[in-house]
């Protein structure tokens, strides 16, 4: 099992001085984001799609192993509810593909008040180019039938499996060759606790065996979501699964880990 670690954005201000060096400017982020981590979750794509020039210029700005996971546009998901999705989708994959082969998901978050609809989910996954991966993130307990899994399953898409609170969000449901988990925040000040990590890597490797995973932290206050990505990428390899690269301790935490070695008691 392959496991592909990465964060839901890189543009995180409490991370100056923690895993971004105090001095480095803010317009490398990302080049230095893509050198500890091998893929990212862009979610302003969800408040404000960026231009295809855009698009174009972070895949530039990376190594070709890195990989891109982009937010539907709120406009598809909350204001249209996937009402009439030619015009959004189009729009969407029309910017997006300025990623080129860097494109690996389109992730549709879908709000908490959509009750489930299978019919607007069909006509919103048909308009997807053939061969795009899209991980649906339903949020209203009404999706939880055996009729959405099928619609799943037949247009290959991927149930985003959910943890908030340190508990699964979404039935485990695989509905396709490959996976999609995000970490929305874990126990106590944002940060997982180790035996969480562990168990959902042990679920990962147990439902997935040999197919790939991508995994997203989206704790990001305190750099909560750096340093839960640095311990499951042991708690992967702990159940025979290879990560992608991520930081050490060290890189994660910079000063702080120095100084946290130092003082006993200071958590890293």
């Amino acid at each position: 099992m392959t496991v592909i670690i990465g964060t839901s954005g890189w543009q995180y201000r409490d991370w100056r001085g923690l895993f971004y060096p105090q001095k480095l400017p803010q317009r490398l982020w990302l080049e230095h984001h893509a050198e500890f981590f091998a893929t990212v979750e862009s979610n302003n794509a969800f408040y404000r799609l960026p231009e295809r020039e855009t698009f174009v210029k972070w895949r530039e700005r990376t190594p070709p192993d890195y990989r891109w996971a982009v937010k539907a546009s709120r406009f598809l998901t909350h204001i249209k509810r996937l009402r009439e999705p030619e015009e959004p989708v189009a729009r969407l994959m029309g910017r997006a593909e300025g990623l080129e082969q860097r494109l690996d998901t389109i992730l549709l978050q879908l709000p908490p008040t959509l009750k489930a609809d299978a019919d607007l989910l069909r006509d919103c996954l048909a308009q997807f180019p053939g061969g795009t991966r899209v991980a649906v993130e339903p949020r209203h307990d009404s999706w939880w039938t055996d009729d959405i899994r099928a619609l799943l399953e037949r247009y290959g898409a991927a149930l985003c499996w959910a943890d908030r609170d340190e508990q699964p969000v979404a039935p485990l449901w695989r509905t396709a060759d490959w996976g999609y988990l995000r970490f929305h925040h874990g126990f106590e000040a944002w940060r997982y606790r180790p035996e969480t990590l562990q168990l959902w890597a042990d679920r990962l490797a147990t439902t997935y065996g040999d197919e790939d995973v991508l995994v997203y932290f989206n704790n990001d206050p305190g750099c909560a979501a750096i340093i839960d990505a640095v311990h499951f990428a042991d708690a992967v390899r702990r159940t025979g699964g290879t990560p992608t690269r991520v930081p050490t301790a060290a890189q994660a935490l910079g000063e702080a880990w120095a100084e946290g070695q130092k003082t006993p008691g200071v958590p890293v």
